[in-house]
């Protein structure tokens, strides 16, 4: 077991350090002691970072930190906290780690031995997660979703029966078609669309997946999409069921494509999951 006592160890530190999502007013005092005595601050783009810190007055020295050469990068830091030096890491924007580089980073740390020590601050998904009226306790964070379709359906399928608040990070140029996506797996469930966090222009979206579908075409900014976790009572749904409910809809008069929609509309359950069982195997039960 390794215990660390982040207050109490001597030596060099690895700091984990967010910055504002937004709203520069939101960067913690802490934040900024910290990054004003570390001997490094580590950066996804030194030129985004130098204009943060330059305007708050902070003139430590500055290095790139990136998912491209995590590995590389991620030596490089250690062998500086090996020399003694405290290095502190940050994010464009937001939490490091948190679909930001870093990851490595800390593990390598921890294995060395080195404190690793986190600092309260901006995070988007809590931000939007808190607001959004949905049930906050449980919730799971994704992130982002692969951005090939194919690839998208089977993450979503992977997480469609999952019972508590689904939050995912999204950009304005592949919203309509995960959103789409969204729907076809989850079925038309309550969500709601959090976008330009802390900036002038925060909004909140709530209403149906098909209703936000609807205007995300003319929206702009990052993203987070949070969709309530599915019902219990679709969980428990057998194909029988749905079955059963499709079969007295078309003995009804209803037509076959119809019947599809009406059923995924009454039971709460993703329209694609309906269409696979009556136009799929005829021995899938």
């Amino acid at each position: 077991m390794k215990r660390q006592k982040s207050f109490e160890q001597e030596g060099p530190k690895l700091y984990l350090v967010p910055t504002p999502i937004g709203n520069l007013n939101e960067m913690t005092p802490r934040a900024r002691e910290v990054l004003s005595q570390a001997d490094v601050i580590a950066c996804e783009d030194t030129r985004t970072s130098g204009q943060l810190l330059h305007h708050f007055g902070i003139s430590s020295r500055l290095i790139a930190y990136q998912n491209f050469n995590e590995d590389t990068s991620a030596r490089g830091i250690i062998k500086l906290l090996q020399e003694g030096n405290t290095v502190a890491l940050i994010s464009d924007a937001g939490y490091p780690l948190i679909n930001d580089p870093g990851q490595r980073l800390v593990m390598d740390a921890v294995d060395a031995g080195f404190p690793v020590i986190p600092v309260s601050g901006c995070s988007a998904f809590l931000d939007a997660l808190v607001a959004s009226g949905l049930k906050a306790q449980p919730f799971l964070f994704v992130g982002f979703l692969p951005p090939s379709h194919t690839d998208r359906i089977k993450s979503l399928q992977m997480y469609k029966d999952y019972p508590m608040t689904l939050i995912f990070y999204e950009a304005p140029h592949r919203i309509e078609r995960m959103l789409t996506d969204v729907l076809a797996v989850f079925g038309n469930r309550q969500a709601v669309l959090a976008r330009e966090l802390t900036k002038v222009h925060e909004e909140f979206l709530r209403g149906t997946l098909e209703e936000l579908l609807e205007v995300c075409p003319s929206l702009k900014g990052e993203m987070v999409l949070m969709v309530e976790g599915a019902r219990q009572e679709e969980a428990e749904l057998s194909n029988d069921d749905i079955l059963q409910c499709v079969n007295a809809l078309v003995e009804n008069g209803i037509s076959r494509s119809d019947a599809v929609k009406q059923t995924a509309k009454k039971l709460g359950v993703p329209k694609n999951r309906v269409y696979e069982l009556v136009h799929g195997d005829p021995h899938q039960k």
